[in-house]
């Protein structure tokens, strides 16, 4: 079969012969024929021969939609024949190439709206997503400009939250740290009916940290959640809501009627080693924390022993970090300029980054892989835009602007969505991503 695409191809009698392969199912599926098309198609190109191909196939109601193209395993950013160069690939013989939805919103929710800047999100529960704001404030959200529960008793602005155990039925904990020097827990019913939104108090206050509480995250059981802080520390707390060392602080009034309880909790331990501010911490696995600091490195923790097993340094102070991608074993970190870093730990003898992002024009302020994907990642920045990213090309896969000011922090919402946070007091919903 031979294809004509008019004018892009014009000028050029040059032809070669490709087969398109896909993951995706019918009617997104073409015909595995082999057909000619012209040597100088650019993705754009190729992407309307498989739109032509799938109306071709006969469907009515097929919709064309625009395509990433990929060959031996990488995204395709020039016009074929310029691709096949560079990569030294011969075209006498028969081209695979496979195509994939491209990966962009196509939607952009309502902005909801707070009343300050917000510094902290975490959308890892597909019921709802929560938030933390500069007012001192924690906030859940059920969808865009549903705000169902805020999370009161901060003294100072919140950095950042933390959805403890999200997978259970009827009630769930959160984390928020702050400002005001101290990580809190809270308990969110799930099932009850409110009326919107509902003032909650927190079951326990953590304290123990000589500074901001910059960063917190959960166990991946959620018995336990570590903190990290401007006074260089990562300290460890039990999240039971009644744990050895607790002490009750308060009985507080609820609707003039029932008493409530509120605890304090002491730290479980501290890891000590960064020399300035930890800016991020995560706990991926139950035994090692990983956490970024302003003195430049990256570091991984055996819980057990509290000892740091190595560290990275990137020259830069980082703000950010997180770990995911293949074997979720890749770390990505981003900082003081505006270069999203990746190191793969399991390359011994070098600290040298795998993959390294420079299309933001300011620091990065939060980055985060997908949940499912070995490939996919986001970035958040000053410069008030949010990239995605795929391993397997240099470009952001998508820009979303949708903030008019920095960008303080960004995750992946229910696998298809990105919700982001900014100092223009918004948090912003881009949804409908395909991601594979």
């Amino acid at each position: 079969m031979d294809v004509d695409m008019g004018e892009e191809a014009e000028g050029t009698s040059r032809k070669i012969q490709v087969r398109f392969v896909t993951k995706l199912k019918p009617p997104l599926k073409v015909s595995s024929s082999v057909i000619s098309i012209p040597a100088n198609l650019t993705r754009f190109g190729l992407s309307s021969v498989i739109n032509s191909l799938l109306e071709a196939a006969g469907d009515p109601d097929y919709k064309p939609e625009p395509f990433d193209i990929l060959i031996d395993g990488e995204l395709v950013r020039m016009s074929l024949e310029e691709f096949l160069v560079v990569k030294g690939i011969s075209v006498e013989k028969i081209l695979e190439i496979e195509y994939t939805k491209v990966v962009a919103p196509r939607k952009e929710e309502d902005p909801s709206l707070h009343d300050d800047w917000v510094s902290a999100i975490d959308g890892s529960s597909s019921r709802f997503f929560l938030t933390g704001c500069y007012d001192g404030l924690g906030r859940v959200w059920e969808g865009a400009g549903l705000c169902t529960h805020i999370l009161e008793g901060h003294t100072d602005a919140i950095t950042s939250v933390s959805i403890i155990n999200h997978k259970g039925a009827g009630t769930c904990t959160l984390a928020t740290a702050s400002n005001d020097r101290t990580v809190r827990l809270w308990k969110l019913n799930l099932d009850k009916a409110i009326e919107h939104p509902r003032k909650i108090s927190a079951f326990k206050i953590l304290s123990g940290h000589k500074d901001t509480v910059k960063s917190v995250a959960a166990q991946t059981s959620g018995e336990m959640i570590c903190s990290g802080s401007w006074d260089s520390t990562i300290k460890l707390w039990q999240t039971d809501f009644d744990a050895e060392g607790d002490v009750s602080i308060k009985k507080r009034k609820v609707k003039d009627q029932v008493e409530e309880s509120q605890l304090e909790g002491e730290s479980v331990s501290t890891l000590v080693g960064h020399t300035q501010h930890v800016s991020s911490v995560v706990w991926p696995q139950r035994d090692i924390i990983y956490s970024a600091s302003w003195d430049h490195s990256a570091r991984e923790w055996d819980v057990e022993t509290g000892k740091d097993s190595f560290n990275i340094f990137c020259g830069k102070a980082l703000n950010c970090l997180d770990v995911g991608g293949e074997g979720s074993a890749m770390i990505a970190a981003g900082g003081s300029d505006p270069v999203l870093r990746i190191w793969d730990p399991r390359k011994p003898g070098t600290s040298a980054p795998v993959f390294q992002f420079a299309s933001h024009t300011s620091w990065i302020s939060a980055c985060k892989w997908h949940d499912s994907s070995w490939f996919h990642l986001l970035s958040a920045s000053y410069d008030g835009k949010v990239m995605l990213w795929d391993l397997r090309t240099a470009w952001p896969l998508s820009i979303i602007e949708s903030h008019s000011d920095k960008v303080l922090c960004a995750d992946w919402w229910r696998s298809d969505s990105v919700i982001s946070g900014g100092a223009d007091s918004k948090v912003c919903i881009s949804s409908e991503i395909s991601v594979q």
